[in-house]
């Protein structure tokens, strides 16, 4: 599966479910090519878009790519043995923390445009490790290309993980590779109504820090009755269930500022 996510918005753009032997690279010009359709992305937005990649997408193939599109990338390269050769140009190492150093290097490659290039050393089980990075980012320090890059990884264990366990997206599997696909989409649409529902009712309030999981488990999961009729909703919680009074205010924010529909709403607790 790949998956392309907003994480300030904790939406989902765009995901597509591959074939196992699928790699990252094969994935990574329809993922883009879909959000730019998903977000509108002209050519003036694309200039102001960062694609941050890791190894298996970091192909030249693929940051030639990018770079024709306008985007900014920053990405770690593909090729172990080129991250090997390009650490031999290294004349001085920074120490970024303990046992990792980094530096930059004058860029080898022909691109479409300018890039900066920067090559960590890591001391792993006594060996050194060595690996790099491309990026046509201007930022106040090297130390910062490392930071960015390492940011992107709060997608795959905030959201992710988030889906498999709140939302059982690890634990359903189909048959059918279209039946996979459809199981896909109406996750991504789960995962992005709990992500409004979060930002309109739960942002600034004791549930701010819920995943998936918790919101699933101990808010959306409370006893209670709904009434609707016409456009007015009445909803009624178990007063001696955890979180129900906090609950009731959060759910009067979300229906008297997100777009319900209803005219009148009211929420309550009772024994």
């Amino acid at each position: 599966m790949a998956r392309v996510s907003a994480l300030e918005a904790g939406e989902t753009i765009w995901s597509e479910v591959y074939p196992g032997n699928r790699n990252t690279a094969e994935c990574l010009q329809p993922a883009v090519l879909g959000t730019e359709e998903a977000l509108g992305l002209s050519a003036e937005l694309r200039c102001r878009t960062v694609w941050r990649m890791d190894g298996g997408a970091g192909t030249d193939e693929q940051f030639c790519w990018l770079l024709a599109r306008g985007y900014h990338v920053l990405g770690k390269g593909f090729s172990n043995r080129r991250a090997e050769a390009l650490a031999q140009r290294v004349e001085n190492w920074e120490e970024y923390r303990e046992g990792v150093w980094f530096a930059e290097i004058p860029s080898p490659f022909q691109f479409p445009r300018p890039v900066r290039v920067f090559v960590k050393r890591k001391r792993k089980d006594g060996a050194f490790h060595h690996y790099y990075y491309v990026s046509t980012l201007s930022l106040p320090a090297k130390s910062c290309f490392l930071r960015l890059y390492d940011d992107r990884g709060a997608a795959e264990i905030e959201q992710f993980r988030g889906d498999k366990s709140g939302l059982g997206l690890e634990a359903r599997r189909k048959h059918s590779f279209v039946g996979q696909q459809a199981y896909i989409l109406l996750t991504d649409l789960a995962h992005n109504l709990l992500a409004d529902f979060h930002r309109q009712a739960l942002q600034g309030t004791t549930f701010d820090g819920f995943g998936s999981k918790r919101i699933v488990r101990d808010l959306l999961a409370m006893p209670g009755y709904l009434t609707l009729r016409k456009n007015y909703l009445r909803v009624d919680l178990l007063r001696k269930k955890q979180f129900s009074g906090e609950l009731v205010m959060c759910l009067l924010r979300f229906c008297s500022e997100a777009k319900t529909g209803l005219e009148t709403a009211s929420v309550c607790t009772k024994e």
